[in-house]
């Protein structure tokens, strides 16, 4: 089997500069494309694997080999390029050695060549047809014209009359036009190509050459008719070349050669192309090249993870492997924008992300032998989906799974735990029990151990009430009043607690005896004594003073232990009389909270073992032995001698995926019926005004795979990959909600979404969430590709 793995990667390295052997053209963060339909079964969730603790060298199948070089399109439509470096610019053309050049900074442009025909190229343009109404014509023509920066216009068609169409205005050589026809595809917008001179027609009526396989071999320099000029400040004209002329540094490490004055390792390549234009290409070894990819597919300053760093770059390097060749026939490789990976250059790098470079040097995930195409998304909305239900092909290692750990190993590594025991079983008491630990860690004495319905239920006495009032006048820095023995019942403690808190007869001042029997409007108002009714009222009034089922005080029964801490800690609470700090915490680490402070460093604080420990459950915080704190969870907190002795924790609002982390981890977007019809006027065409969209199907993951479109005139399917670019969303893991007028007629809908890009392959946030848990990058490659195997290449 190892030698049969040899001789096929060693194989694949040979053929690699001559022929692409992609499965799919397309791109890491690709837009969706057709697909066939649904399958009626769908294949089980895939689990991910357990981590392991420590983090172990990956096991790796070793094939010696060179390392490649790869071609990276710069600009492949450029009127003149300027190239410099700030020591010795070298050139070298027509297959000569590289010489020095007396200046350090060069002009190219494109010229036709003075001793050749001008040969006119076919032209053509795109245009859209068949659009049923104006406004659903401007609504395409808007879009087209915000993506390409073009003029582009509405014009009613000519058969049948009654539709519109859209036009884009500049004429192009057929392959530029087919390019533009392919973005618009991927908008979920079909285009056409309409010849715009004889020429064009006649090739319309010629038969063409089969351009479905991956291979198109190029003679873009066998009949030269331009040729790139050279020219600098100090010379009009330095010299010209019809065939393509390398540009590169004499001390590469130190002043690497420039273009536009942006440094890139290697050198730099420019030639003429078909169109007329220059197309400038970066080609540089595939290390240096993934060092440039890595920084901007998963930004180290934003995602400070190294394992996860590692994934990408063995991602990276895989998928430029894999679709090495893909646009052989315009003289590159690759393109450095999301349509193959993001690329820009040297003053990209960074130190992290270069560390995970050089750790996987020659590392790429290969299937049965065979490289991967390492498709990856930017955030998967908690799971992956498989490939045959976004794209047109089922891939045996691009299947769906959970972005997490599996089962509790999720939460295992968040996790803190108190050893203090809560036995409660009373309701009414769960507000009780935060009340008396805000007490007991501000240092109010007389209070149990150990929180019980039984404690809480039983009715204070004279001198716990006294003694509380004590700590509660330290707090407010108030002196303490004189206090009687009615201190437990519900008068005498009102009385005591206002002048405890406020220093004065604040009642007698803002309420008049109107006031007083507005506000007490309980059963038992009569009998609360007159001294004490105008205390009462405002703590009941504020919500301190709690009243019973029934509508009664019971002036004349002592009141329980859980109402009288109730009252103590929510008035001291409202007026920050206690030393509660709040934060967002950052994943836990080792039993301690991980806070962001406000310069956006992670601060850690010990935790003790017998912390007060309450996890918010709906609106009510609860007391728990251990809570989970994945990141992003607002939590309040108390500390007494450097430890956290209170802890309240509220859920984070993006739950415990991976991908938590990700700002595009949860999303809603609302749309008007005319907004929805303009989008989908290509698919809904002949069904009518739309009146309804549904979920006709979903893959493995939940992604809608199948969108009905329900018109008074009939219906009409979005399938695959093309619902999240024909409805302009940013993910298709969604689900529908519809706003309706009086008449219940919809008029709006609003999708509530999960995730940013296809959905397929590795999440790259999940990545990083991955390895906060302690997964290495060999354990999430093989969470999000199935059945693959790392190989070292060199």
């Amino acid at each position: 089997m190892r030698c049969s793995l040899a001789r096929s990667l060693a194989t694949l390295l040979l053929i690699f500069s001559f022929v692409s052997s992609s499965l799919f053209a397309q791109s890491i963060q690709d837009q969706t494309r057709p697909r066939r339909t649904q399958p009626e079964s769908q294949p089980a969730w895939v689990p991910p694997p357990t981590p392991s603790s420590p983090i172990q060298v990956p096991t790796t199948t070793v094939v010696q080999g060179p390392q490649p070089t790869i071609r990276v399109a710069l600009n492949t439509d450029t009127r003149s390029a300027v190239i410099s470096t700030t020591s010795k610019l070298m050139n070298a053309s027509n297959g000569t050695s590289p010489v020095a050049l007396d200046t350090q900074r060069v002009r190219l442009e494109a010229h036709f060549l003075s001793n050749a025909p001008t040969v006119a190229e076919a032209l053509y343009r795109v245009t859209v047809t068949g659009i049923e109404t104006r406004e659903q014509a401007e609504e395409i023509e808007q879009q087209i014209q915000k993506t390409i920066s073009e003029a582009v216009h509405e014009t009613p068609d000519a058969n049948p009359a009654t539709t519109w169409g859209v036009v884009v205005d500049k004429p192009r050589p057929r392959a530029e036009a087919e390019e533009l026809i392919a973005l618009l595809d991927d908008m979920g917008i079909d285009g056409n190509l309409t010849p715009v001179d004889d020429k064009a027609k006649s090739a319309e009526s010629t038969p063409q050459p089969n351009t479905t396989s991956p291979v198109r071999l190029t003679a873009k320099w066998a009949l030269p008719s331009r040729e790139v000029v050279a020219s600098s400040a100090a010379s009009r004209r330095l010299f010209s070349s019809n065939a393509p002329v390398v540009f590169a540094s004499d001390n590469e490490r130190d002043a690497p050669v420039r273009y536009n004055d942006k440094p890139y390792r290697g050198h730099i390549e420019v030639f003429a192309n078909l169109r007329g234009s220059l197309t400038v290409v970066n080609e540089l070894p595939l290390e240096d090249y993934v060092r440039g990819v890595v920084a901007n597919e998963l930004s180290p300053g934003g995602y400070p993870a190294i394992e996860a760093l590692k994934a990408q770059a063995v991602a990276a390097r895989t998928y430029a492997l894999k679709n090495r060749g893909q646009f052989m026939a315009q003289g590159f490789d690759i393109l450095p924008t999301t349509r193959s990976q993001v690329y820009r250059g040297l003053t990209s790098e960074n130190q992290l992300s270069n560390r995970a470079v050089e750790e996987t040097a020659g590392m790429i995930a290969t299937y049965e032998g065979e490289p991967i195409n390492a498709l990856y998304t930017s955030t998967c909305g908690g799971r992956t989906e498989s490939a045959e239900n976004i794209f047109n092909h089922a891939v045996p290692y691009l299947r769906g799974h959970e972005c997490a750990a599996e089962g509790m190993a999720a939460l295992a590594n968040f996790t803190i735990k108190t050893a203090r025991i809560t036995d409660l079983r009373d309701d009414g008491n769960v507000a009780f029990a935060r009340d008396l630990s805000l007490l007991a860690v501000h240092a109010f004495a007389m209070l149990p151990a150990k929180i019980t319905d039984a404690w809480l239920s039983s009715p204070a006495n004279v001198a716990e009430v006294r003694n509380w009032l004590l700590a509660v006048s330290q707090l407010a820095k108030q002196p303490l009043p004189p206090l009687g023995d009615d201190l437990n019942l519900p008068g005498g403690f009102a009385s005591a607690l206002a002048s405890t808190i406020f220093g004065d007869s604040r009642q007698s001042t803002l309420f008049n005896d109107a006031d007083v029997a507005y506000l007490l409007a309980v059963r038992d108002a009569d009998r609360i004594p007159p001294a004490n009714r105008g205390d009462v009222a405002l703590l009941v009034r504020d919500g301190y003073l709690s009243v019973y089922p029934d509508a009664t005080l019971r002036p004349q029964e002592p009141l329980t232990h859980g109402r009288i801490v109730h009252a103590l800690a929510r008035i001291l609470e409202n007026r920050n009389l206690l030393q509660l700090q709040k934060g967002n915490a950052r994943p836990t680490a080792d039993g301690q909270l991980i806070l962001r402070s406000n310069r956006g460093k992670d601060q850690p604080w010990k935790v003790s073992s017998d912390v007060f420990l309450f996890r918010q459950l709906g609106e009510t915080p609860y007391p728990v032995q251990a809570v989970s704190i994945v990141g992003g969870e607002p939590v309040v907190f108390h500390v007494t001698n450097g430890q956290v002795d209170y802890l309240e924790v509220k859920p984070a609002p993006n739950g415990a995926a991976a991908d938590r982390f990700s700002p595009f981890s949860n999303w809603s977007k609302e749309m008007s019926v005319g907004q929805v019809q303009a989008r989908l006027s290509r698919a809904a065409s002949g069904i009518g005004p739309i009146r309804d969209l549904r979920v006709a199907a979903r893959g493995v993951s939940k992604r809608a795979t199948d969108l009905e479109i329900i018109g008074t005139n009939g219906t009409a399917h979005v399938r695959g990959g093309r619902i999240r670019s024909a409805l302009g969303l940013r993910e298709q893991l969604f689900v529908i909600d519809r706003r309706t007028d009086d008449t219940g007629r919809v008029v709006g809908f609003i999708f509530t979404g999960r995730g940013w890009g296809h959905g397929v392959g590795m999440c790259q946030v999940g990545a990083y969430g991955l390895a906060k848990q302690g997964f290495s990058f060999e354990q999430i490659l093989k969470t999000y590709y199935s059945g693959i195997e790392i190989t070292r290449l060199y």
